[in-house]
């Protein structure tokens, strides 16, 4: 596809980056700690870490690493944290040493997390206290030879990291017994490292730096290989295009969706560390008014997240005591945004949502609209720069503007391929570089991406497609919904039909109100034919998207299941 979009970008935007700014995320660490030395670069929970903090702590992890737990280059780091300042040391230490970073969700039940440990062939892991139980169940089953455990509070400093670690594990119960024969403790870690000198390692831009899993949510998570390459190639695109709108070591970014994602991980870890800022992590964002509590005071520059925490936040009673000020660049990504969610955020915090599209394979951010939009466009806008783009029929033709057919993308940032999985990685990247990213979409005269559903969430009625997301966005217009999830199931007429679970907002709200306001904006085919309302919140992935296939199979259990 000609890049059309290149007649569209925003002034003083370069169509191709720069790869040789920096080789490794290793350079672009160290370079950032030595020009920012004295400023924070985290915060939690009241504690910051400055960049000079960071490359300390960092090399006392690495050569823990290298030295006591005898890992070479190359070996995989497992990391199951959530938003804590142990992150980034754990993260920057494997990366200095010459190690494979693999991020493990803290949810993960025994299965997923076996499964990742042993596909991965971790030989290390840092994990949460909170989760060492799961992680003592599966141990047995994996090369794990390293375990490290650290409490919430350990990087918090005296005497708040006692008291906070004494609440979780004797107030609020939230450490169930565990008990990994050999295990070492953070303190135990960051002293023995301290004692060590973590050795240079070189690095080229083909080295592995991320086992990133995926595709969890629709079978078997599979290890994305991102290349140092890969990463940096992304953070110098988004930084092309984003950077006219900040200033180097001013910056303060809320960080509520979690690290082990690559979207935070890319978008916020890692992008906001290039430019000198402070990432403000929150632990636990679906606490939204504790996490309200945390920001309302912060005079924060920029903030990221998915549809349904900016949703959550709209929706909070304090929302209002939020100083949004010094706001001036609101990303989303992960999941689409709704119209109705984008107009009150615009509205009650002065920004529009810039919306961009990704994909883990892709390190992921492939498209992002122009940083001075002054509205919500529907699209997630315009490929980045050295980034192509292809709309692609099923039988692999490419297609015209305006036809919707698989998104295909290509460019630095396109990952190497999946871990021990060459039928995948054959599937998923053409021999001249393409991935298919099974999301359906299409292109318009500008150029800008609009994604219309994921391939296979695609809803067949009567030979009619029926993307979920629209369906989806209709029902969040009504005002009194404040969740909703659309999936196909079997109908013996139609094949399939629209089946809507919404979580009202408001209690009055009926299933044939809805309907009704669903045939206002839906073709027929489009109007869901079975409603379900709930009173729980809907099942969804660590970054607060809708899980389908979740529903699908809740729903089709429930079918099976024999009548009484």
């Amino acid at each position: 596809m000609d890049r059309i979009w290149l007649e569209h970008y925003p002034p003083g935007i370069p169509a191709q980056v720069d790869l040789g700014a920096f080789q490794t995320l290793k350079d672009l660490f160290e370079d950032s700690c030595r020009r920012f030395h004295d400023l924070p670069a985290f915060t939690n929970m009241g504690t910051s870490l400055t960049y000079g903090e960071l490359e300390r702590l960092s090399a006392q992890f690495g050569a823990f690493l290298q030295k006591r737990a005898g890992l070479g280059p190359g070996a995989r780091v497992a990391i199951m944290l959530p938003n804590l300042l142990q992150y980034p040391v754990a993260l920057f230490g494997t990366l200095r040493a010459g190690l494979t970073v693999v991020n493990v969700n803290p949810l993960y039940t025994a299965r997923e997390l076996r499964h990742q440990l042993h596909d991965s062939g971790a030989q290390a892991i840092v994990v949460l206290e909170n989760f060492a139980h799961t992680l003592q169940e599966v141990l047995p089953d994996t090369a794990v030879q390293t375990v490290i455990t650290t409490g919430l509070g350990d990087m918090l400093g005296l005497p708040k990291a006692l008291l906070v670690n004494f609440v979780a594990r004797h107030v609020k119960h939230m450490v169930p017994h565990w008990h990994i024969e050999g295990a070492f403790d953070w303190k135990q870690v960051m002293e023995q490292g301290a004692q060590q000198r973590l050795d240079a390692v070189p690095l080229q831009r083909d080295d592995l730096a991320f086992l990133q899993y995926t595709g969890g949510t629709t079978g078997v998570a599979k290890g994305a290989m991102l290349s140092h390459g890969n990463m940096v190639a992304n953070l110098l695109q988004t930084s092309a295009w984003i950077g006219g709108v900040l200033r180097e070591g001013v910056e303060i970014a809320v960080t509520p969706l979690p690290l082990y994602h690559v979207f935070s991980l890319t978008a916020n870890a890692l992008f906001f560390l290039k430019w000198g800022a402070n990432n403000h992590l929150i632990t636990n964002p679906r606490d939204t008014e504790g996490f309200i509590k945390e920001i309302k005071h912060l005079r924060f520059t920029a903030i990221t997240g998915v549809n349904t925490l900016y949703n959550a936040l709209l929706n909070a009673p304090s929302i209002g005591e939020v100083d949004a000020g010094a706001l001036k660049l609101t990303v989303a990504g992960g999941m689409a945004v709704h119209r109705s969610v984008a107009q009150r955020w615009q509205e009650t915090m002065g920004v529009p949502i810039i919306e961009g599209y990704g994909l883990t394979e892709a390190s992921p951010i492939v498209c992002a609209n122009p940083l001075d939009a002054k509205e919500f466009s529907g699209t997630v806008g315009l490929p980045l720069p050295s980034t192509d783009i292809s709309i692609r029929s099923e039988s692999g033709e490419e297609l015209g503007l305006n036809e919707v057919g698989e998104l295909c993308v290509r460019g630095p940032q396109v990952m190497k391929g999946y871990w021990n999985q060459p039928a995948e990685t054959a599937r998923a990247l053409t021999p001249d570089g393409w991935l298919h990213t099974g999301d359906m979409a299409l292109v318009n005269a500008r150029g800008c991406v609009q994604i219309i559903d994921r391939k296979k969430d695609l809803i067949i009625v009567s030979g009619f497609k029926v993307y979920p997301n629209e369906v989806e966005e209709v029902a969040a217009m009504h005002p009194g919904v404040l969740e909703a999830g659309a999936i196909g199931v079997p109908d013996a007429h139609s094949g399939e039909v629209v089946k809507l679970f919404v979580v009202p907002k408001d209690p009055a709200l009926t299933e044939a109100a809805l309907l009704e306001h669903c045939r206002q904006h839906l073709t027929a085919y489009k109007v869901p034919r079975q409603v379900e309302l709930r009173t729980a919140t809907l099942p969804k992935t660590p970054i607060g998207k809708v899980l389908r296939r979740a529903l699908r199979d809740e729903d089709a259990a429930r079918r099976s299941a024999p009548t009484a």
